[in-house]
């Protein structure tokens, strides 16, 4: 669902995983001018089918690559405005769509520590993002333990009046349904439910209020060929399992 998001010409800030084969999911059918940035520096790569590279760094990342650059000058075409999309998971997101990757619990002592930020604060502070994350109560929850990533931060008119008037939460693509955000309040929405997922099994499994409209929409299942494309790229299943 999360490839069908993206669209012919745009560049995309994917992270590795998931967001990385919806991008690739998406080059390969509808999307071919799709242009790919990984956080390392790597420019347009075709990743070989099979061979998906487990960090933004690694060697697998700079495959048929138009260009290598820095770090700092990958992050710089975000504040140019040359990202239209920011593709990234999380282990936590509120309502108003900021995200953890930091750790869970008490700064001080906490629970779990995860990978961090790394560029998540910068592509999410200046592109429009899709997030993809399976969907869990305690996954998502009414504040998140850090804002790893900023969202909308407390709805409203917050986020530009924090000074980030570009970018923010576009979608939030779950194995659950498709979820958007509010226009005034910023508060995320049920935009549409995959098939056989019911109303009360989303808000049973998200830990803040959610609206989800009487007349919600139902996703279209992956097509055979959008199958086939994804076995052929993690024939391992370690993402698509």
């Amino acid at each position: 669902m999360s490839a069908r998001l993206l669209r012919e010409g745009q560049t995309v800030f994917a992270g590795v995983g998931i967001p990385l084969l919806a991008a690739i999911l998406a080059q390969r059918t509808h999307a071919p001018g799709l242009t790919i940035l990984f956080e390392g520096g790597v420019i347009g790569p075709f990743v070989e089918p099979g061979k998906l590279p487990p960090s933004t760094n690694e060697q697998r990342c700079t495959r048929r690559a138009n260009m290598l650059v820095s770090i700092t000058d990958v992050l710089l075409m975000l504040q140019r405005g040359y990202v239209d999309v920011g593709f990234m998971g999380g282990a936590q997101i509120d309502r108003y769509g900021n995200l953890n990757s930091s750790f869970i619990g008490d700064a001080d002592a906490p629970k779990i520590r995860l990978p961090g930020t790394g560029g998540g604060n910068d592509i999410a502070s200046l592109a429009d993002m899709i997030v993809a994350m399976k969907h869990e109560k305690r996954r998502f929850v009414e504040k998140v333990d850090f804002v790893t990533s900023p969202g909308f931060l407390r709805g409203g008119s917050s986020r530009a009046d924090a000074g980030l008037p570009a970018g923010g939460m576009f979608r939030v693509v779950t194995d659950l349904g498709i979820l958007g955000f509010d226009p005034e309040s910023r508060a995320m929405m049920v935009l549409a439910l995959h098939p056989g997922v019911s109303a009360e099994t989303i808000r049973a499994h998200t830990g803040f209020p959610l609206p989800v409209p009487d007349d919600v929409a139902v996703t279209e299942p992956p097509t055979a060929g959008e199958l086939a494309i994804l076995r052929e790229l993690d024939p391992a299943r370690l993402y698509t399992a």
